[in-house]
């Protein structure tokens, strides 16, 4: 008998990928292509992202061919939209829709769609140790280029009931980040270079003038704030190392916040930014707090796969 699995597709902005889970939830490939962004530049843009999708899905679809060798697949998830909500639509998502769309015609299985965001919560529980909470309500942070979103999420029949309870008002964590980055002559994305500068800096870092109220924070300052540091140090790891304890403190000020309305609630931190080390030291003095492997904070289609064996194996047990 063949070993049964199910596979996951996600176009995020900046990373195409698919993944492989297998039965008893373990995941078994986690394949990502980085789109490439040229020097310089901050970003991409829907048109170019979904172009370059169509490119990387050629490599892709040939390594997760060699990663289903000799396995029963019984469905077939995508990311569909960024968020759960009606409004919520990105034109990139459309390349690994048609992707999940064709691989699971050719097989003559289903498609489950959730949202990206869905799958980045599902990755980090599922890389922290952290299933249990899939049991009950819980707390998430989704901190990368394109979102700082503070979440209550609750698990359903078909992913994740996902309330937003805070976030930026400007510019996301990572956006901050990759700007900053960008500006010191880094390649984008900027969160790893960024952070080895960080290590590197000796120098007594100033402190940080943040901006946050209840659970709403703003990640403008830090950009302004940060080229007036560079005008004056030309120092990248003192500049650096500010950013990082900007972040740090700002996201610390938003949980502090969460724990005063929600006290001792888990929580769960996910996304691109949250694989820094730094940011993790400064956040889990708190208990019942849990981050996402490095490999999978970052955009990936791990979470997807496993929000799609879930959701078949709860059909199946109704039947």
């Amino acid at each position: 008998m063949k070993p049964v699995g199910y596979v996951g597709f996600d176009t995020s902005n900046y990373t195409t990928s698919a993944a492989v889970c297998s039965e008893d939830g373990r995941v078994l490939a986690n394949i990502r292509v980085p789109l490439p962004v040229k020097e310089g530049e901050r970003g991409l843009r829907q048109s170019d992202a979904v172009f370059l999708h169509t490119k990387n899905l050629q490599e892709v679809l040939r390594d997760l061919k060699q990663a289903v060798v000799g396995m029963e697949i019984r469905a077939v998830g995508c990311s569909a939209r960024p968020r759960d909500a009606q409004d919520s639509y990105m034109p990139c998502f459309l390349a690994g829709i048609a992707a999940a769309e064709s691989f699971a015609a050719a097989l003559g299985i289903p498609v489950c769609r959730f949202s990206h965001q869905e799958g980045h919560v599902m990755a980090a529980v599922y890389s922290s140790g952290a299933e249990a909470l899939l049991e009950d309500r819980f707390a998430a942070f989704h901190v990368s280029g394109g979102t700082t979103e503070m979440l209550s999420v609750s698990p359903s029949d078909t992913g994740f009931h996902v309330q937003i309870l805070g976030g930026s008002a400007d510019l996301h964590a990572g956006q901050a980040i990759d700007r900053v980055g960008v500006m010191m002559g880094l390649r984008f994305p900027c969160g790893k270079e960024l952070e080895a500068l960080a290590q590197q800096n000796q120098k007594n870092v100033p402190t940080p003038r943040i901006s946050v109220k209840d659970g709403a924070c703003h990640f403008s300052g830090l950009e302004n704030l940060a080229q007036r540091l560079w005008k004056e140090s030309g120092d990248p790891a003192l500049v650096s190392a500010f950013v990082l304890e900007y972040t740090a403190k700002t996201l610390k000020k938003m949980t502090e916040w969460l724990d005063r309305c929600d006290r001792g609630i888990p929580i769960v931190y996910g996304g691109g930014v949250m694989s820094n080390q730094y940011l993790q030291s400064v956040l889990s003095k708190r208990t019942n707090t849990y981050f996402a492997e490095p490999s999978f904070s970052a955009d990936n289609a791990a979470g997807i796969a496993l929000l799609c064996r879930r959701q078949m194996q709860r059909a199946q047990a109704e039947v």
